[in-house]
């Protein structure tokens, strides 16, 4: 999406990239349907401000179909300002509805009559498959509808021509993430949110007492929510419409629950999706798991529905960020739309927007349904995707302990350790390696205090059961610094060598990956580090080479929304203000950008797109304009380092003079509260997830090695493992060398750098966005594999 040339912010001329694109004549309405999911409001914000920049004019179109059929006073043009402080807000301010009337021709007629007096013929549908279905109908028989209006007077003949066809784009709002082709829905992240702080809650009040806890998730025909929540919070049991438990679960989820409390562990936490089924189709609910574990062991249990709690809240940072990108993506779509392209959805795959065939993503997603009915369970998972497959993988290595004799020993032993400053999502990720270790035959051992604690020898054995309750817990148990090894090669080696240490696991930021070149360059002169080596990217900063996204990012980047969000409300009272805050991230600006577009703001400075006075000054001016409309506030982000004398201080002081008489300024430096907090759902999958993947090659490695004494040292043997697009990478740390910046400490080639332009639009700047780099209609054939969840490699 293009950089942006600082000129065109003040200049004002039409941006380069959308020449062809402009939407000038055209009219679009975006309208909410089917069961609400928060970030639906984002979305509508993203379509209206962009539908405006492009010259087009947009309608809200209320209640969903139902207000397209009333028509009059539910179909209304929307301004800047209609979309202002709605970005934070769950739901969908324009209201959504079920609607039979438009299931009926002649609702659709009366739908397609108040569409065309207004000259509406691009619809933008934020919605369900159901709703996404409506729509498609709708376009196929808009031209025989508007001839029936023209035979009937109700719509003059010209009319017919000059609105012809209809194009259509959907965007999937839906909290089960139950569609296929797009790795998340809009809300899942959001609904994600909520059950985990549930689950967290939960866990404090039964820890006290000795309890088990049944909890029921949303997801009436997809497990998804279900499945990842006990991954996230390493429930005991789960219970999905695609995988009904195997015959006999009765005896052996009891097994499971009283040997847990024969180990003294006092929390039993069991998740139940709501359409949880047997083998046999039958719905297994929430009370008779209840009364099976009461009537068996006698266990003092409670059942929690948590119901549409799921549903409400504020949108998380994730469900913002996708749903601006999609709501800007539909634009562009419809603007490019002719008569021949087929109705579309706009998708995320990994980190990239792209267009898939609507009716094809529909298709798939009733497959799955039909798998179901018909019992094969197996397909039905397949169908739901390679990521939905993984995570229930990887839930099942993690839940269940094979006896020590089913487990075939390796005699390796390995070793993992947290370097850097902590990151949330760490413990995640130390509990997941040493769970995977353990199930492949491996010894492992806990560094404690990072390369400091490792040549004073503070490591220990660490069992499947030590590791238990660590998903939830913020920051690093086992305790990280940020010193390199190069210091203590000597003792560290030493200490490989007294432990037998045949594999080596590193989780943590920037100084993680420069203590691994140091290990791959200090391998001519100590044998020791001739083992593998990988490091898992945790930190908030999100710079480290090799990967788009860093565990500990996601959690930073909610804390920054929700203060701003918090702060932006404090100036609800009083009139004119402007908000400076500084963000962390050292000299990477993702925090800054990310937490920019999150959390709407005016702008933001970073150090990857450097800035001078004038930019200051067109900004000033930007802020004077706006406090003229009703919007009376205004929110700036600065990176930390993004300049020498730039400071939070002096760009405060500038504001401040500058803004006389028509705003006042405030600033906040957020601090470390960024690397602290619970990890988001997010970051306790992803580590979960990306660790296991790491102790998968290590074990890989170890098996083709065995018995032979052999040394590693070629470069694939000392890798930083990285999620890229879509794909997790193991890249030899040497081959990253020549794409890091050192003396800043971040990556020569960032790709949230083509976002820049997007909070640059939203926040009314005259910003290219280059539409080249946007997603051309693909297929679903050679992605079906890829589709739901976080990025599909994970």
């Amino acid at each position: 999406m293009g950089d942006v040339d600082s000129s065109s912010a003040s200049s004002g001329s039409f941006p380069k990239y959308l020449e062809h694109l402009s939407g000038d004549g055209k009219a679009i309405g975006v309208l909410t349907s089917g069961g609400d999911a928060q970030g639906m409001n984002a979305a509508v914000r993203a379509v209206v401000r962009m539908g405006i920049y492009v010259g087009a004019k947009v309608y809200f179109i209320y209640e969903g179909y139902q207000g397209m059929v009333d028509g009059g006073s539910n179909i209304v043009e929307a301004n800047w300002e209609s979309v202002s402080s709605i970005l934070q807000v769950g739901g969908t301010i324009i209201g959504s509805a079920r609607c039979q009337a438009f299931r009926s021709r002649e609702g659709r007629l009366k739908a397609a009559c108040n569409l065309v007096r207004l000259g509406i013929t691009n619809l933008c549908v934020i919605g369900g498959d159901g709703s996404l279905t409506g729509a498609n109908l709708f376009r196929k028989e808009w031209n025989g509808l508007l001839e029936e209006l023209a035979k009937n007077g109700e719509i003059d003949k010209d009319a017919v021509e000059k609105h012809s066809y209809l194009n259509v784009v959907g965007m999937v709002g839906s909290i089960d993430n139950d569609f296929c082709g797009t790795d998340m829905t809009i809300g899942t992240d959001s609904a994600l949110h909520r059950i985990i702080e549930v689950v967290d809650a939960i866990m404090t009040t039964a820890q006290s007492h000795q309890r088990t806890f049944v909890l029921e998730v949303m997801g009436r025909h997809c497990g998804y929510l279900a499945l990842v929540s006990a991954l996230a919070c390493g429930a005991d049991w789960v219970f999905l419409p695609e995988s009904p438990p195997e015959e006999g679960w009765e005896e052996n989820m009891c097994l499971k629950l009283s040997e847990n409390r024969a180990q003294k562990k006092r929390l039993n936490i069991i998740i139940v999706a709501e359409g949880a089924i047997d083998t046999q189709n039958k719905p297994i609910s929430s009370e008779k798991i209840k009364e099976l574990v009461v009537k068996q062991l006698g266990f003092d249990t409670r059942v929690t529905i948590l119901g549409h709690v799921q549903r409400g809240g504020t949108p998380s940072a994730f469900d913002r960020i996708l749903a601006s990108r999609m709501g800007v993506e539909a634009v562009v779509a419809l603007l490019e739309a002719t008569p021949q392209t087929p109705a579309c959805v706009v998708s995320l795959r990994g980190n990239h927007a792209v267009r898939l065939p609507l009716m094809e993503c529909v298709q798939m997603t009733q497959d799955v349904q039909k798998a179901m009915d018909e019992r094969r369970f197996k397909d039905a998972v397949q169908l739901r995707g390679r990521s939905f497959e993984g995570n229930l993988k990887t839930y099942k290595r993690l839940a269940m302990k094979l006896p020590d004799d089913k487990i075939t020993k390796s005699n390796c032993n390995v070793a993992v350790i947290n370097v850097g400053a902590p990151a949330a999502g760490m413990n995640a990720a130390v509990r997941s390696a040493v769970r995977v270790g353990i199930a492949d035959g491996h010894r492992m051992y806990a560094v404690y205090d990072g390369f400091d604690g490792f040549a004073k020898g503070q490591v220990k054995e660490i069992r499947w059961g030590d590791v238990g309750g660590w998903t939830g817990q913020g920051g690093s148990i086992l305790g990280t610094k940020r010193t390199l090894p190069g210091k203590h090669l000597e003792s560290i080696a030493e200490q490989m060598r007294s432990h037998s240490i045949n594999a080596l696991l590193i989780i943590g930021g920037f100084e993680a990956y420069l203590g691994l070149l140091e290990l791959a360059a200090a391998r001519e002169k100590h044998e020791e580090f001739c083992v593998p080596m990988v490091m898992v990217p945790a930190t908030v900063s999100n710079n480290v080479p090799g990967s788009d996204f860093s565990i500990g990012a996601d959690t930073a980047l909610n804390t920054i929304t929700d203060t701003c969000d918090r702060i932006k409300q404090s100036a609800s009272g009083t009139k004119r203000r402007v908000f400076i805050i500084e963000t962390m991230g050292g000299y990477c600006g993702y925090l800054a950008n990310m937490g920019g577009l999150a959390a709407g703001a005016d702008a933001a400075y970073i150090f990857e797109e450097p800035f001078d006075i004038r930019d200051l000054q067109s900004n000033v001016e930007h802020l004077t304009e706006k406090m003229k409309t009703t919007i009376q506030r205004g929110l700036v982000l600065r990176n930390e380092s993004c300049s020498v004398n730039y400071t939070t201080d002096f760009i405060y002081q500038l504001y401040s003079e500058e803004g006389k008489g028509v705003f006042d300024c405030r600033k906040n430096v957020l601090g470390h509260m960024q690397q602290g907090g619970s990890p988001s759902p997010f970051d306790r999958n992803f580590g979960t997830k990306i660790s296991a993947r790491a102790m998968e090659w290590i074990t890989d490695k170890l098996k083709g090695s065995q018995g032979t004494g052999k040394k590693f040292v070629s470069d694939d043997s000392i890798c930083v493992l990285g999620i890229i697009k879509r794909d997790l990478l193991f890249q030899p740390v040497v081959e990253l060398k020549k794409e890091t910046d050192f003396e800043h400490r971040i990556p020569k080639e960032q790709w949230w750098l083509k976002l820049r332009p997007l909070m640059k639009i939203l926040a009314k700047y005259k910003a290219s966005y280059d539409v080249s780099d946007a997603g051309k209609l693909e297929s679903l054939g050679h992605h079906h594999a890829t589709s739901h969840g976080e990025p599909a490699a994970i």
